[in-house]
């Protein structure tokens, strides 16, 4: 496979294609654990239960992600980003193609869930690398000015999986009867990712190293453990990235994961129904991360998450009401939530990267990341739905509130200096 200088095409290309494979693995498990996994793999004679421990197999992931960071960061930072890149994308495209064929609690008892929730695992291992590559490959090949624009489009990768996945499984149901989408019907999105793997695979193949890398392993020794390094000189800056974190995780999976189970069962939509609501509100979370990414060039990527920090709190106060609405309501909720989303997820592609040096660049931006989605979004659709079941679809809101002024919060303790740093060598 030849290699050749990349255009910005190609570089932009492959860091957007890598992160959508690997969100629509994500996204498709979010989606069949919010219909399907419950009965099938958790029986239980609560509805409410079995969707509480199908959510509670989706919090595994969040559990793996900063395991897979500091394995990934380790060898990205030691190594560099191309190979590590290719090796998070086999890993979750395995991992996500493997749950297309596991039998279920019917068939294996409890094996079933066991496996379901190692090859879940497996899912955010690899995702605990992918994101910090693909954030790297793209803004440590931004031309000056154009770094936040360059990191959005890992970003992008966010909506582009997520309308790929609950598009496939909107026409599934569709097509399919209940009966069938429950016995085989779920199984074809895991299955059919192998396809996007490959094209994943192909692009990142083609690509070099990044210009930053070369020109710190040209001028100086990788770390011995990047880890080490991280904790030592850039604690302070760590710690900050993972609040600011937060609440892109917390607002994402209340407006998708959670909101599809409250949806589809307290308030009685059908699958279809709901999955064309968020289909048609996601396009407003691709319109808000571009948004987001010119206007973090214009100004810092630090102010644009504090922004859209602020406007989350606002955002979980209207949950409430808007929710019980009826669907314009509803789909006014997701549309704000998801755009409002745009402000605290786009910039980070180039504001993690921007807190380190190159030497320890991949382990920093993907632990933040990854440590950021524990907090903000491992737990989340559980802690909603006990929320929402204990106090009404209000409490869910103002936790969504409680997450945004975690990250305000770790914004406004990180010096003005290193908040705006650029990324070079």
């Amino acid at each position: 496979m030849a290699l050749r200088q990349p255009t910005a095409a190609r570089i932009l290309a492959a860091s957007l294609v890598g992160t959508a494979v690997e969100f629509y693995d994500f996204y498709i498990y979010a989606t069949a654990a919010a219909l399907v996994f419950g009965p099938l793999f958790f029986p239980a004679e609560n509805a409410d239960l079995q969707l509480l421990l199908s959510f509670a197999s989706f919090a595994v992931a969040f559990v793996a992600r900063p395991i897979g960071a500091l394995v990934f960061g380790h060898y990205g930072d030691r190594l560099g980003r191309k190979s590590t890149l290719v090796a998070s994308l086999l890993l979750m495209g395995l991992s996500t193609f493997a749950i297309a064929f596991l039998p279920t609690h019917a068939a294996i008892g409890v094996a079933a869930p066991i496996i379901l929730c190692a090859l879940r695992f497996g899912q955010g291992f690899g995702l605990g690398g992918e994101w910090g590559g693909a954030a790297l490959l793209a803004v440590e090949n931004a031309p000056p000015g154009w770094r936040a624009r360059y990191g959005m489009f890992p970003q992008l990768g966010a909506p582009v999986g997520f309308i790929a996945a609950n598009g496939l499984f909107l026409i599934l149901g569709l097509w399919l009867d209940d009966g069938d989408f429950l016995n085989w019907g779920w199984r074809l999105p895991f299955a059919g990712s192998i396809a996007l793997v490959a094209v994943g695979l192909w692009v990142r193949l083609t690509i070099l190293e990044t210009p930053a890398f070369a020109a710190m392993v040209a001028h100086e020794t990788p770390p011995a453990v990047p880890l080490a390094e991280l904790v030592r000189d850039h604690w302070r800056e760590t710690l900050c990235g993972i609040a600011a974190a937060v609440t892109c995780f917390a607002i994402f999976y209340i407006a998708t994961a959670f909101a599809l189970g409250h949806g589809t069962t307290v308030l009685g939509y059908t699958r279809e129904a709901f999955l064309q609501l968020q289909l048609g509100a996601i396009l407003f979370l691709a319109a808000g991360i571009i948004a987001a990414g010119w206007a973090a060039d214009k100004s810092t990527p630090a102010r644009v998450l504090m922004l859209g920090s602020l406007a989350t709190v606002l955002v979980g106060a209207g949950m409430g009401p808007l929710m019980q609405a009826g669907p314009g309501g509803v789909f006014a909720f997701l549309a704000l939530a998801l755009f409002v989303m745009g402000f605290v997820y786009g910039p980070l592609g180039a504001f993690l990267p921007g807190l380190f040096p190159a030497r320890v660049r991949y382990t920093g931006a993907s632990v933040a990341f990854n440590m950021g989605g524990i907090i903000g979004g491992g737990l989340t659709p559980v802690i909603g739905q006990a929320l929402a079941g204990q106090f009404g679809i209000g409490a869910v809101g103002w936790y969504l509130a409680g997450a945004a002024l975690v990250s305000a919060t770790g914004l406004a303790l990180l010096p003005k200096a290193e908040a705006a740093t650029s990324v070079t060598p």
